[in-house]
């Protein structure tokens, strides 16, 4: 099994291509399901998640070919053609979506396109309960009849989708994506109400507009779908990865650096950079993306003035808020700031597990219930961390270790990184570029 060796302590400097969103790639990459000519994808992410729900759609029966690389190269990501011509199965089988929640994402579009499907229950990250109830009631508030059986989802609408009126009890993108997708082949108009927000959203509505899909409402809470009787092939590109951006934001930060982040799009980054902005790290928009710099002197960090991190409290939220996606990161940040903060998660009640990995590197967290203090260990005269072997257990906790490990003195070992290569691509020749000691060891 794969670990990661980091030997901390330098400050990077330089610049860091943004791959497309997985969050955004995976829904977009299941809405391929709903018609049967060619969607073409571009800026895909090369992540273990994106080849799992490829292997997902293949056994549907979707013909894929890889394009090649974006015309423009560089950091622009990979090309994908689907083609979901036939539809050979409407099965999601467990073996396959246990591996990844986001599976669940083809329930809509095969029951929308095929009025069937059975879906295995999801798997994915050990961060807390995702149930799939607003996912089931909402079909069904569609016209959809739905059973749970040995484990699977069995949905049926043998006379297609209606529309009707979706009231989510609490904000969920699957649910909303879900929804989303079913809600365009159906007759009538759907309305989503309470609808989640976030950026992905934005993109798959946009994605599916392009199809032939009538959206309106994209980026509020509340959505207006008109259903159509086929959604036709397009050519679309993948947004940028937020939190991807924000985690190498957060890399420069840690370590005392600056980096421009290619791609980035600050205006999604909203909430980060305002929380980033309080505990002394500047987010400013460049042609190219997004510049991020530790302190306020400016001209690198040789620079003088005050180059600490400073504490703040920070509660996670759906978006605009701050990312749920990016809580693991910022306590490792905040385990280096010069003084306590208090960081509250309010997504997912099992989101703390990287909590012990990083009180072996040093770190002095406390957690009671859905809220850890974090007593930073920089600032001037810090002792601040050090190296250690560390175990990851999901995805942000594992990219939180290798923050903390960027930092720490000595040598990290991060083991268990295959839950990094769920979701971030290429993450060690990334920061080695911009001067990180890091390297991959195989066993």
């Amino acid at each position: 099994m794969d670990k990661i060796r980091i030997r901390g302590g330098r400050p990077l400097e330089g610049r860091i291509a943004i791959s497309g969103a997985k969050n955004a790639a995976l829904p977009l990459l299941t809405a391929s399901l709903l018609t049967d000519e060619a969607l073409v994808l571009r800026n895909l992410p090369h992540l273990a998640d994106i080849a799992t729900m490829t292997h997902l759609l293949a056994q549907h029966g979707t013909d894929l070919s890889m394009a090649g690389a974006h015309p423009g190269g560089g950091h622009m990501g990979q090309v994908l053609e689907l083609r979901a011509g036939d539809i050979t199965s409407t099965e999601a089988p467990y073996d396959i979506v246990r591996k990844m929640r986001a599976s669940v994402l083809v329930l809509g579009p095969l029951l929308a396109r095929c009025g069937q499907a059975r879906v295995s229950l999801p798997g994915g990250c050990a961060i807390g309960t995702r149930p799939v109830d607003m996912h089931i009631r909402g079909l069904e508030a569609l016209g959809a009849e739905i059973e749970l059986d040995d484990g699977y989802i069995v949905a049926r609408a043998p006379g297609g989708l209606r529309g009707g009126t979706v009231v989510f009890p609490r904000v969920s993108v699957g649910a909303t994506e879900n929804l989303l997708m079913a809600a365009t082949l159906a007759k009538g108009e759907v309305v989503l109400e309470n609808a989640a927000r976030e950026p992905e959203v934005g993109d798959l509505a946009n994605c599916l507009n392009a199809m032939g899909a009538r959206i309106e409402g994209i980026g509020g809470d509340t959505l207006h779908i008109q259903g159509v009787d086929r959604l036709h092939g397009a050519d679309y590109a993948v947004l940028p990865d937020r939190i991807e951006a924000a985690t190498y934001a957060i890399a420069a930060a840690i370590t005392g650096g600056k980096v421009e982040l290619l791609g980035a799009q600050s205006s999604t980054m909203e909430a980060v950079a305002a929380a980033l902005g309080q505990a002394n790290v500047s987010l400013r928009p460049t042609e190219c993306g997004v510049m991020v710099e530790c302190g306020n002197s400016g001209g690198g960090s040789s620079g003088g003035g005050d180059r600490w991190v400073h504490s703040i409290d920070v509660s996670t939220a759906p978006y605009p808020g701050f990312p749920t996606d990016l809580q693991a990161q910022m306590m490792a940040l905040m385990a280096m700031a010069d003084g306590a903060s208090m960081i509250t998660e309010t997504i997912f009640e099992n989101r703390f597990q990287h909590v012990p990995e990083l009180m072996r590197m040093g770190a002095d967290i406390t957690v009671k219930g859905a809220t850890a203090m974090v007593r930073g260990r920089g600032g001037p005269g810090g002792p601040g961390l050090h190296g250690a072997p560390v175990m990851a257990t999901d995805l942000r906790a594992s990219v939180s270790l290798v923050l903390a490990g960027l930092a720490a003195e000595g040598e990290t070992i991060v083991n268990r990184v295959y839950h990094l290569d769920r979701g971030y691509e290429r993450l060690e020749e990334k920061l080695s570029g911009c001067g990180a000691d890091i390297e991959r060891l195989t066993a």
